[in-house]
């Protein structure tokens, strides 16, 4: 039997119990009314610590961890390594924001930001952009799995569309299905595959010389290239445009949907501190795979057809044992298709509270929310699918920070507004659509450039924009700045003309609200099964969203 043959038919074989596993999570503690936008949406708002842990390791440390990073890392550095910061600051954020989001949230009935939006500064049309927005935030971050996914599949041998797509197909029907509960309940599975792999990839970078002769010979390479921005060192004039990419890629991630996703599974405000203390384990891991990114590039790795984001597929491939390389792929296509679902679902939810049932059927039942989430999940998933099949970014890591940069104009509402409601619901509104309108046209006009620096395009060539003296700057930040600052005017002027604000449905203590609070709906299914205190009779809250 060849090696070949091996790899495939372990990778085959983990790949199907995965879609079994998905099929079933509907049945995992299964609730006695699971067609709800609580059961299907959040798994009932029941998670604890271990689901939480591995669903935040799914969701958030995806295929853009172990496939785009390390690809950007062999491309062209050092500047790759903006992910690690990036996810470090990240931790002591979740730890003091989310669980501020988590109260308010659980204490109203949300399942979104532009639901916590509209009631904040009493604006649906606020909450309805806000959920437009995300929505078209989210599907360049969907894409980005979707291309990690169709790098491993290449590099297995199965090339084309029509596995990309078949993968995508049976992602969506257990999605369909099973609501969050598949992507968490895989989440656990996918943990114990990369751990195997990360252990194979630290004996595999051993044998061959270690992490010296790695970083040797990875800087000979890259100062053999024509390309002055590439390198182990950062250039002199790339520090500002790594460290906006920095920031805005920590900010960005809390005001993408599916980041509030994770954290309102969980069954109380403990729950989200244990689990954003442990995060900086993810981020051990997510430095190993950029460091592979070096090893790829030492080692003479090729990439399939050209295409960056099959670097590390290709090196598990040509350096690892044949079982343990179907492993590890398999690892590596559960790790894109579990955030691609809980991202697909943060949408849905977004759509479903936010757009349709506000606009289009105000009375629709707990049921029919369900439903057309469900649906609209679906499109979400094709609509990334049909993305990457139109547009050939030169790294996947663009689609990402493309995202990026719309979803930061959402900061000064979904962010700050967890702090003070001091913005003006008009300004919030006038400061969002002029971010949005900078990003997009800074984006427009960002020319796209191959290896040497010969322009390829004049459009839509990445995300940071090139300024005079040789530096550049991240554009979601530059738009943000912008936002903020016609945001603060336009409070101001709106302020002073005396133009009604919007009320606040929301109370100081709602921030402060935790699992016993006695307005909450108790819980009768808990997905941990662990015991839960009895809450005590309380007067009940009109439900806001």
């Amino acid at each position: 039997m060849s090696d070949r043959t091996i790899e495939v038919g372990i990778f085959t074989v983990l790949m199907a119990i995965v879609v079994l596993l998905g099929f079933g999570a509907a049945r995992w503690r299964a609730p006695e009314n699971p067609h709800t936008l609580e059961e299907w949406g959040v798994g009932g708002r029941a998670f604890g610590n271990w689901t939480i842990w591995f669903l935040l390791g799914g969701s958030m440390y995806s295929a853009y961890t172990f496939i785009a990073v390390p690809a950007l890392t062999y491309g062209v550095g050092a500047i790759g390594y903006f992910a690690i910061p990036f996810a470090v600051i990240t931790t002591p954020m979740t730890f003091l924001f989310t669980t501020k989001a988590w109260s308010v949230a659980r204490r109203h009935g949300f399942l979104t930001h532009s639901e916590f939006a509209a009631a904040r500064f009493g604006s649906p049309r606020l909450g309805a952009l806000i959920a437009v927005t995300g929505i078209l935030a989210t599907i360049p971050y969907v894409a980005v799995q979707l291309v990690s996914l169709q790098a491993v599949l290449r590099t297995v041998g199965f090339g084309g569309e029509v596995p990309l797509l078949a993968a995508v197909t049976v992602v969506s029907i257990c999605t369909f299905r099973s609501g969050l509960r598949a992507p968490a309940l895989l989440s656990i599975v996918k943990d114990v595959l990369l751990g195997w792999m990360l252990l194979t990839a630290v004996l595999m970078v051993a044998m061959y010389g270690g992490w010296g002769s790695t970083f040797r010979t990875a800087a000979a390479r890259f100062e053999a290239t024509p390309n002055p921005a590439d390198g182990l060192l950062l250039p002199d004039n790339a520090h500002l445009g790594f460290l906006t990419l920095v920031i805005g890629s920590a900010l960005a991630i809390f005001a993408y949907p599916h980041a509030l996703l994770g954290m309102l599974a969980a069954k109380d405000r403990a729950t989200i501190r244990r689990n954003a203390a442990a995060l900086p384990v993810y981020c051990m891991a997510l430095a190993l795979m950029a460091m592979l990114g070096f090893f790829a590039l030492a080692r003479g790795v090729r990439p399939v057809d050209g295409d960056l984001n099959t670097v590390i597929p290709q090196t598990i491939h040509e350096y690892f044992p044949s079982w343990s390389a179907g492993i590890a792929f398999a690892a590596l296509s559960i790790a894109a298709l579990i955030p691609a679902a809980v991202m697909s679902i943060a949408a849905a939810n977004t759509f479903t509270r936010s757009l349709y049932r506000p606009y289009l059927r105000p009375n629709a039942s707990a049921a029919t929310e369900a439903r057309v989430s469900r649906w609209v999940s679906l499109i979400v998933k094709f609509g990334a699918a049909a993305l990457i099949l139109a547009v050939d970014p030169a790294f996947s890591v663009d689609l990402q920070l493309i995202g990026g940069v719309v979803i930061l104009q959402t900061i000064p509402t979904v962010f700050i507004g967890l702090l003070t409601r001091w913005f003006h619901r008009g300004a919030l509104t006038t400061g969002l659509l002029t971010g949005l309108a900078v990003g997009i046209g800074m984006l427009y006009l960002i020319p796209k450039k191959d290896g040497t620096g010969r322009v390829v395009s004049e459009h839509f060539g990445g995300s940071s924009w090139q300024l005079d003296d040789g530096r550049s700057v991240y554009v979601g930040i530059v738009a943000l700045a912008v936002n903020l600052a016609v945001t603060v005017a336009a409070t101001l002027v709106l302020r002073a003309a005396k133009v009604p604000d919007g009320v606040d449905r929301t109370h100081p203590e709602d921030y402060l609200t935790d699992a016993g609070d006695p307005y909450l709906k108790r819980l009768d299914q808990l997905i941990d099964g662990l015991p839960r205190a009895e809450e005590r009779p309380g007067p009940q809250r009109q439900h806001i969203g």
